[in-house]
């Protein structure tokens, strides 16, 4: 079964004339966070974890409505400047791709009908630098981390009506989202999870664990929808 997504565009998987495939699942089954990743996700404030939910619902509801545009504007820094450089034409020629795939997806019968976190998010410092400070009349340099990434997962309901058929095909796909900040600001940009390997994360934020695994990405059909 095909499912057309804007967040297969969003991480940079092209789109064929038919459409993408779903996405494979990845990120393995759910396991305890090894040791490691541990000690760092324990340094996040619960209320850096909270806000990053909650921006992510923000966004949700946002393309949930048809607001596709957002996830353009809330888009990542770091993730807009790659997608741009790879795609032929720049962030336009993006723009003008998610315009196309929306409407795709309502001359296809597609419809968002919510996309909200669920599940357990995970969170780490990213973002080293150094800090340069006089101790006792020493200078001592120490290594902080200037930003929070936080791995939401998402359960996103899309309706999809086919030709032919009675009723609608309601579809659930779990993804996830990577939210960023700055520490202390709480402005949270994202990059979609749909089609995003861990490869490709870690070379933008290099201090990830090694060991990280990320939430599985996967669609499966729901229950008829009422």
């Amino acid at each position: 079964m095909r499912v057309l997504s804007l967040g297969l565009l969003l991480s940079g998987e092209a789109w064929s004339q038919r459409g993408p495939s779903p996405p494979a699942a990845h990120g393995g089954p759910a396991a305890s966070p090894p040791a490691a990743a541990s000690a760092t996700e324990g340094v996040v404030p619960a209320a850096v974890i909270a806000s990053a939910r909650a921006a992510v619902e923000k966004l949700g509801n946002e393309v949930a409505r048809g607001n596709h545009a957002v996830a353009i504007e809330r888009m990542n820094p770091q993730w807009k400047e790659r997608l741009a450089k790879q795609t032929p034409g720049g962030m336009a020629e993006v723009q003008k791709q998610i315009e196309s795939a929306s409407k795709r997806m309502m001359e296809s019968g597609v419809s968002i009908i919510s996309s909200v976190p669920y599940g357990t998010a995970r969170a780490f410092e990213v973002g080293p630098g150094k800090k340069v400070e006089k101790v006792n009349g020493e200078v001592v340099e120490t290594q902080i981390f200037s930003k929070w990434l936080v791995l939401v997962p998402t359960l996103t309901k899309i309706r999809w009506l086919l030709e032919g058929e009675p009723k609608p095909v309601l579809i659930e796909k779990a993804s996830y989202q990577v939210a960023v900040t700055e520490k202390g600001k709480n402005d949270w940009t994202f990059i979609d999870g749909s089609g995003l390997s861990l490869n490709t994360l870690r070379r933008l934020y290099v201090t990830l664990p090694q060991d990280l695994e990320l939430p599985v990405v996967e669609n499966r059909k729901a229950a008829d929808p009422r």
